[in-house]
């Protein structure tokens, strides 16, 4: 293991610093934009993303101006969560016939699906398979990935409230 850290190449530790570089460049940009997101704040991103936004919370039945109660929100929270929940078991059960499957990957087992969209969606990310050798592109992209996002956010949410 000591060997190979030694062992790297001259382009790798560049590729290292620049990824450190680039990480500290945005780290306090990206901070005060999302300080403004979550305080309610104008951006520069309001211009092009306000439309859209207003057009999902009326297409939603949102009214933007009412705020949760936290018991709003955790009813919310959970039913989402359900719901996604169950659309990733879907997926993970009926992968065979999704599109992006080029290894034409069966259905996962339904332990194995259960336990995936239960741990995908509790940010617990628990697998016991190889991805690659398991999931179909379609399954990782629009199934894993988007919990993985979606607990983040969740998260993240309901500690700024």
């Amino acid at each position: 293991m000591a060997g190979e850290v030694l062992n790297m190449t001259a382009n790798g530790w560049f590729q290292i610093g620049v990824y450190l570089i680039l990480l500290l460049a945005i780290t306090k940009p990206l901070g005060v934009y999302m300080a403004r997101v979550f305080s309610g704040e104008k951006t520069f991103m309001d211009p092009m993303l306000r439309p859209i936004e207003r057009l999902l919370y009326r297409m939603t039945g949102v009214d933007e101006t009412h705020e949760m109660r936290w018991t709003e929100y955790a009813t919310a929270m959970l039913l989402l969560s359900v719901v996604s929940m169950i659309l990733l078991y879907v997926i993970l059960r009926v992968q065979r016939w999704l599109p992006w499957n080029p290894q034409q990957f069966g259905a996962l087992a339904p332990d194995l699906a259960f336990n995936t969209a239960a741990s995908f969606t509790t940010n617990t990310n628990w697998q016991v398979y190889s991805g690659e050798s398991t999931m179909s592109y379609f399954s990782q992209m629009a199934g894993l990935a988007y919990h993985n996002f979606l607990s983040a956010a969740t998260v993240l949410r309901w500690q700024s409230l």
